[in-house]
């Protein structure tokens, strides 16, 4: 068995073995197999795709080339929550302390960025002193002490996964289903959770592009769940626009901040209050009716804020210190309804301001990014300020930041934000 007749077997459309696959996986975490070869071996996947059962294969791999988390101490059911990535997409970071603060213990375990879609623990680390890497011990100890903690994925957990996910992110092999599939749900089985809720994005600043894709996805995600006896749920939202107004690493955890304020974007509330009520009812045995009140009152009592700024404390984050470079403001060069923000478009041009990396190797600019201030269906006048750019020194390129935005003097349609619950 070697890694050529492997990549080969793939590249010709053949069903692999799980032996095949794990000397694929475990030669790649050893060191044994190359970069290259590995970037070969997942863009014959990302091309020719997986069965089911080489999905599960990659899955139960990936778990096993590292430890899972006894979250046994921890008291009551944990629901996990995770987003298959989209721009301006900082929903944990309000989501997990709200719904901490109805007593629904979360223990979070986030990701970093992929391709131009930002992660959890880049945006958390632009918090001055926030610590993302701890023990299981001390994992576990938070979240029994103040409901909730967030960290970075542990080189013990999913090793495997970790080196395979940076090596993607940067050789053009982001959008496979059963690479996306296998990826997330190795992580989530492997860190313990009771049931599993997840935000299945669609559309241009998603992974997945169509519905018909996110509905694959969902799938294979709850078939996999169904093999380890892990309830899943699904939410399909929509990625078209980015979510809320704010795309960057600093700025999204101010926008997170005001969203637990009271203050925030209507769409990130919604999405919240959505996937929070699943996690809540699965918790609670009670209605998603009954969980969306309790967190609507938290909202509104400040409660989740309170809580929010608990979890900043506890790991050594200082919540008046975020970074955030200074800003220009670009102008509307017309008047007419915004009938498109392009999503993915965007994400790209956050990306080069340092946003996102271009090779494993490269550290995040948590203070650049950009900040909306229009949505899809706003009526916009000519010279009226479109958004504002966060850099500090980088080369902008004004024209490509206004492709990312189309005018119309009629009243569009507004596509709604939630596609489908699959429970």
């Amino acid at each position: 068995m070697n890694s050529i007749e492997i990549i080969t077997k793939k590249k010709n459309k053949l069903q692999l073995t799980k032996e095949e696959i794990a000397f694929m996986v475990n030669g790649y975490v050893s060191g044994d197999i190359p970069d290259y070869q590995m970037s070969a071996f997942l863009m014959s996947i990302v091309c020719n795709g997986m069965t089911i059962a080489e999905t599960i294969d990659l899955t139960d791999i990936m778990i096993q080339s590292g430890e899972t988390i006894d979250l046994s101490e921890i008291k009551g059911k944990i629901v996990d929550k995770h987003s298959t990535g989209g721009i301006g997409d900082k929903t944990t970071i309000v989501l997990a302390p709200l719904v901490a603060s109805v007593g629904v213990n979360v223990a979070k375990m986030s990701g970093r960025g992929l391709g131009v879609t930002g992660g959890t623990i880049d945006k958390l680390e632009s918090i001055h002193g926030f610590q993302v890497e701890t023990t299981k011990e001390e994992f576990v100890k938070q979240v029994n002490q103040i409901g909730v903690a967030i960290m970075s994925q542990t080189g013990n957990v999913a090793p495997a996964d970790k080196k395979i996910y940076a090596l993607r992110d940067v050789s053009g092999t982001t959008e496979s289903i059963p690479l996306v599939a296998s990826s997330i749900m190795s992580k989530k089985i492997a860190s313990g959770a009771d049931a599993i809720v997840l935000d299945v994005k669609v559309g241009s600043g998603a992974l997945m592009k169509t519905i018909e894709d996110a509905h694959a996805l969902a799938h294979c995600m709850i078939e996999i769940g169904a093999h380890y006896k892990k309830p899943v749920k699904c939410v399909l939202t929509n990625m078209d626009e980015p979510l809320g107004y704010a795309i960057g690493n600093g700025i999204e955890v101010i926008e997170s901040i005001e969203t637990l304020k009271g203050n925030g974007p209507k769409d990130l509330e919604e999405l919240v209050l959505t996937l929070g009520s699943l996690m809540v009812s699965i918790a609670l045995d009670c209605s998603k009716e009954k969980a969306s009140e309790m967190l609507q009152e938290s909202l509104k009592n400040g409660k989740g804020y309170d809580k929010l700024k608990e979890l900043i404390a506890y790991q050594k984050g200082d919540i008046n210190q975020i970074e955030q470079d200074p800003y220009i403001s670009i102008k509307s060069p017309e008047s007419g309804f915004v009938t498109k923000i392009d999503a993915n478009q965007i994400g790209e041009v956050v990306k080069k301001l340092g946003a996102g990396r271009m090779k494993k190797e490269d550290s995040i600019d948590h203070g650049v990014g950009i900040r909306l201030s229009v949505k899809v269906g706003d009526f916009v006048l000519e010279n009226e300020e479109l958004l504002r750019v966060y850099f500090d020194g980088q080369d902008v390129s004004v024209q490509e930041i206004l492709d990312c935005f189309t005018f119309s003097q009629d009243v569009i349609e507004k596509q709604p934000l939630i596609l489908e619950i699959i429970e």
